[in-house]
């Protein structure tokens, strides 16, 4: 069972889907991680200022913190895509993912699609409002429907409303509750996660500044929504590798 997990900047892959990734390795499964950008104009953590990289160099170095995560969480290999990170606001600069034409990063995608044929895709939901990440979510969506050999099952690993506006206090961000559909337990990767996230010094987990409580409901358990083949209803499933799992059982 292969899958492919698509992101838009090196930490999506532990902040995001670290656990999704430790579980399908943990499965057996080979993963494939696709970053469209090499996280340029992230912030620096603090403490990290006074020695701040040349802004040329930070990508390198980003990009270098992105294989030794995915390597801690059995990843078997990362594309990266070849886009400059957008940042959060202003004018997006020439050559960065969301100065691309859609057409430009769904194509680039639908490649990767192409030749990685894997039976599962996950991508972020992009309910923080990132710009970088909504577009990786929308080119993965569009990839996917025109693939001539679509995947078995494609999700979105969520930020549930709910702990969202415990954490924020806004009700606007993350995926509204009872749109998931499938809840993993994960508390089983969790050193395995928290490994991974470490290995991105010059980026801080947000995870750093939540209450224990608020921590752990994010951190142990992975929220999805079932995107193709469409959620017809019913019960929150508790599995997500599905039909092309190793005898994993369905329970959608």
């Amino acid at each position: 069972m292969k899958l492919l997990v698509t992101v838009a900047h090196p930490d999506d892959e532990a902040f995001g889907c670290g656990s999704v990734l430790a579980h399908a390795s943990a499965a057996g499964a080979e993963s494939v991680v696709a970053c469209a950008t090499r996280g340029e104009l992230g912030e620096l953590a603090p403490g990290l200022s006074h020695v701040a990289p040349p802004p040329d160099q930070l990508g390198a170095i980003r990009e270098a913190e992105l294989r030794s995560a995915a390597q801690l969480l059995g990843v078997a290999r990362v594309e990266m895509l070849g886009w400059r990170d957008s940042g959060v606001d202003g004018e997006p600069a020439a050559g960065s993912l969301c100065a691309a034409s859609a057409a430009d990063v769904e194509e680039v995608i639908a490649a990767v699609l192409e030749r990685e044929r894997p039976d599962v895709v996950v991508t972020l939901d992009a309910s923080d409002g990132h710009r970088d990440h909504v577009v990786v979510r929308d080119a993965t969506l569009a990839a996917v429907a025109r693939t001539p050999a679509p995947p078995a099952e494609v999700y979105l690993w969520c930020l549930p409303r709910s702990l969202m506006r415990a954490f924020t206090g806004s009700a606007q961000l993350g995926t509204p509750d009872e749109e998931i559909t499938t809840v993993v337990d994960t508390s089983a990767h969790l050193e395995r996660r928290w490994a991974a996230m470490r290995a991105h010094r010059s980026q801080v987990p947000p995870y750093d500044h939540m209450p224990p409580e608020l921590q752990a409901a994010f951190l142990t358990a992975d929220r999805l929504r079932r995107v193709h083949p469409p959620w017809a209803g019913g019960r929150v499933g508790a599995g997500w590798l599905g039909s092309a799992s190793m005898g994993a059982s369905r329970r959608f």
